[in-house]
């Protein structure tokens, strides 16, 4: 396992996950710094944590330097080319992840267009810092060799699109099969690691790969469910995460769109994290699906992992992030199998609910 010196916030959520995403990308945190602002404009950092740093390089050997925050393209290379390091930041790391979870065709497509965004937005930098009769510096390239590595990567995405669009036209066919055939949809949305796969597995008794790690699923899987006697069909999508960069979120965009499609979404969110962590992994979660344009009434809110927490506890934290009636929320535990009947129920009424507000013709939130 390769080492590495993260550098993250001081508050103990933005810790936590850090450490998460570093295990996820299979890096051992050899040493944490922690900092209140990683923002500042040339380094992210103070210049005297600069100094901290290359002390603690000397000793340690790390093999990667993690910045837990998304940086800009010159605090990237500030960063590399003072600490003669390789630096990874918050969005380069969750796609190390995603390259070594995707598994399907189509998943790798994705990957690769979010990664060759990423590097777009590198290049641009590059080329700026040439026309200054700079190098690019620390792991850059020639001078020369510039403007056709910018090309070469505006190529390279026409191409990966327009695969991802024949996927996209492949999937759609799909859709509009099932929805010939008469089979109600329901897709599992939720952050990451709150346990959609679990839940998945639950209902469907299939054995699909789970784990704590961040981003285990990136493949959507759609299998048959019987809830209430009634067939449907159920999918697994990939995880949210706070930060998440919105080329990213459109690289996904295919297998995301799913979601404007389906009948139900359980939004699966894990109960058991304090309040602060709840609310901001909530917060990233329903901000993304809008940003999506996913039909609120279509929502139902799975609090996951209720199986060791007593109901009035539940109550107040559904109170905390406003689950109120006009949210529908249902506590359950995939792993123990608690209240997944009425978890069945409830999709099966509001299922039925759907289907008259689309026969009236009228949309309500």
């Amino acid at each position: 396992m390769n080492q590495a010196i993260l550098i993250t916030y001081r508050d103990q959520d933005s810790l936590s996950e850090a450490k998460e995403l570093c295990t996820a990308a299979d890096y051992n945190v050899a040493h944490i710094i922690k900092q209140e602002f990683l923002k500042r404009a040339k380094f992210g950092i103070t210049a005297s944590k600069i100094d901290e740093i290359k002390e603690l390089i000397s000793t340690i050997k790390p093999d990667v330097i993690i910045f837990d925050e998304i940086l800009k393209p010159s605090q990237n290379y500030n960063l590399a080319s003072e600490l003669k390091m390789e630096v990874l930041d918050r969005e380069s790391l969750i796609l190390e992840i995603f390259e070594s979870r995707a598994s399907s065709a189509e998943s790798k497509l994705q990957v690769k267009l979010a990664q060759l965004r990423y590097e777009m937005s590198r290049a641009k930098e590059k080329v700026r810092l040439s026309k200054m009769g700079e190098q690019p510096g620390f792991m850059g390239i020639g001078q020369f060799e510039v403007d056709v590595y910018y090309n070469d990567i505006k190529h390279r995405m026409n191409t990966t699109k327009s695969k991802l669009k024949k996927a996209g036209k492949q999937r759609e066919l799909h859709r509009k099969g099932r929805e010939r055939i008469g089979f109600k949809t329901i897709s599992l949305a939720g952050y990451t690691s709150a346990g959609k796969t679990t839940l998945f597995n639950s209902l469907t008794g299939e054995e699909k790969e789970k784990s704590p790690q961040l981003f285990t699923t990136l493949t959507t899987t759609t299998r048959r469910v019987e809830i209430e006697k009634e067939i449907c069909l159920i999918s697994d999508t990939v995880g949210f995460i706070s930060k998440l960069p919105a080329y990213m979120i459109d690289a996904f965009k295919s297998t995301l769109e799913e979601l404007l499609y389906t009948d139900i979404i359980l939004v699966i969110i894990d109960i058991k994290d304090d309040f602060s962590q709840l609310e901001k992994k909530f917060q990233s979660c329903f901000s993304t699906l809008m940003e999506l344009a996913v039909d609120k009434s279509k929502m139902i809110f799975v609090l996951n992992k209720a199986e060791e927490i007593d109901m009035d506890e539940i109550k107040e934290k559904a109170e905390y992030i406003e689950l109120d009636d006009t949210k529908r929320w249902i506590a359950i535990s995939a792993k123990t199998g608690k209240n997944l009947n009425e978890l069945k129920k409830l999709i099966k009424s509001s299922m039925e609910n759907t289907t008259i507000t689309k026969s009236n013709g009228v949309k309500t939130i």
